[in-house]
């Protein structure tokens, strides 16, 4: 990856896309489009179909006859395995262009963008590839004169909703265990970061991805996402987003056929530095690209960072420091280390959160601002707020921005009582040299994902969920495939 080949990418033009479905792009049934502006510089950028119900009855209705003909759900695991795999290569030898145009509608840097984004989702296609071949179905432990069978059936037809943030990473850990258990997928990409996706359909084709297996329905949530919600005729329903959204979902999953559906709906993550942290210099750095990392638009963002009173001073110090030494930025400059803003709207609730940290006594220590308004991007210093109270709007709320609330606790049991003091139960971290102490962190901090000595990280061998309203079920690893499998028991009389 070099800065020319970047430079060459980000001035393609973009040609207006319709919807993905039955293997071929297409116009949507009212011929309306939608604007997609780049959050590089604020000018539009592409113009995609803007859905209605109609084009997802469409798209659900091929994804129905694809699943039901067997043309993909009953093909041998291992024809599913070499499809998929194909995928996965045709993404890795594309990676760099995927990730250019990802960036140019979603902000993140680009150095973030190639590793987390494009060579992320060839890694998660060929994992599940790999993996889909190699589960086996269970034998009961019954009486001789009877065989109990219990087989992995794929579910059908699943609707997937995936935000703006990391659109193709976490696209990625939906689509492809549900395409390798063998179901049909209708996708609702974020409406401002489509493009990626868009192309991934397209190189599914390429690879052998049936007609009407893999299909993508662009446009706005509050019409696209609710006909997806509402269809009779979606199996499940996989979510990435806020909790108001995953709220409506389950709305209308009741008020439609009862789908099964899978939310993971955002955190407040606690990141705990104790005194005795084998390294504070490194925790600081860590805790910083916690937060600060795609301007802080990550579920499990480090966003509250709770430190041990005797080094609270000092560590505020030095991450106050990492904080401003940070390069904000062109997301597609290599120099960079911090992106954009996603939109506008979101930059603006950002500097709104900060604005209300500060009349409810919190202490700003840097950023706190927009930056590079001469650009027309959406660009914000990264902010460190001290001394916030368990009470207080920042330490409650999730930003999705590169805000950090800085809180300070005195011992292990104000600082579990600290962490777990929000609804939200996605991730956490803890820094100690104690053992039993990090031990007793994990088990007490009520979250999916607890980091100990390290922030984020976690690869596709460990599954990522969270509790209370931070959702339910789980992407990545082995268990993501559960949600995507009904069990269905044979019981045979010998």
């Amino acid at each position: 990856m070099d800065q020319s080949s970047i430079d060459a990418l980000r001035t393609q033009e973009i040609a207006p896309r319709g919807h993905f479905i039955n293997g071929r792009f297409q116009d949507g049934e009212n011929g309306a489009q939608h604007q997609v502006y780049s959050p590089i510089n604020g000018q539009p950028l592409a113009l995609i179909a803007e859905g209605s119900a109609a084009d997802v009855d469409a798209a659900v209705r091929v994804a129905r006859v694809s699943f039901e003909d067997g043309r993909w759900s009953r093909m041998a695991p291992a024809g599913r395995k070499k499809v998929l795999l194909k995928l996965a290569d045709l993404i890795e030898a594309r990676a760099l262009e995927i990730a250019v145009l990802g960036v140019r509608d979603n902000g993140t840097e680009i150095n973030m963008a190639y590793k987390a984004e494009a060579l992320s989702a060839a890694a998660t296609f060929r994992y599940y590839a790999e993996a889909i071949d190699k589960l086996y179905g269970q034998i009961a432990p019954t009486g001789d004169d009877v065989l109990g069978l219990i087989h992995h059936a794929p579910v059908g037809v699943v609707g997937a909703i995936v935000p703006w943030n990391f659109p193709l990473m976490i696209g990625s850990w939906k689509i492809a265990p549900a395409l390798a258990a063998g179901n049909s997928v209708v996708l609702k990409p974020a409406e401002s970061a489509s493009l990626s996706l868009l192309k991934i359909a397209e190189l599914a084709a390429e690879a052998g991805v049936p007609d009407g297996v893999f299909n993508v329905v662009t446009g706005r949530g509050s019409v696209v996402g609710e006909a997806l919600a509402l269809s009779m005729d979606v199996d499940i329903l996989v979510f990435t987003g806020s909790g108001a959204t995953g709220r409506r979902l389950l709305e209308y999953s009741a008020r439609s056929n009862l789908k099964r559906c899978y939310l993971e709906l955002g955190g407040k993550s606690p990141n705990i530095v104790f005194a005795d942290a084998p390294d504070l210099a490194e925790a600081a750095k860590v805790s910083a690209a916690g937060i600060f990392r795609n301007s802080g638009q990550v579920c499990v963002a480090g966003s509250r960072l709770l430190v041990q009173e005797e080094i609270y001073e000092d560590f505020l110090s030095e991450i106050t420091r990492h904080a401003a030494a940070f390069r904000v930025g062109d997301p597609l400059d290599l120099n960079s280390q911090i992106g954009a803003v996603h939109s506008l709207s979101e930059l603006e609730s950002n500097l709104d959160f900060v604005t209300k940290a500060q009349a409810e006594g919190a202490d700003l220590r840097t950023g706190g601002s927009r930056i590079l308004t001469e650009t027309g991007g959406y660009y914000m210093a990264p902010t460190v707020m001290a001394g916030v109270k368990e009470t207080d709007t920042l330490f409650q709320n999730e930003v999705f921005g590169p805000v950090l609330a800085v809180t300070p606790f005195k011992d292990e049991e104000e600082a579990i009582g600290l962490a777990n003091a929000t609804v939200y139960g996605l991730a956490g971290g803890v820094w100690t040299s104690n053992l039993g102490r990090a031990h007793r962190m994990v088990a007490g901090v009520r979250a999916g994902v607890v980091h100990v000595n390290t922030y984020g990280g976690a690869d596709l061998t460990v599954p990522l969920g969270g509790v209370r309203q931070s959702g339910n079920g789980h992407d990545k690893s082995l268990h993501a495939l559960e949600k995507y499998f009904d069990l269905k028991t044979a019981w045979i009389k010998l």
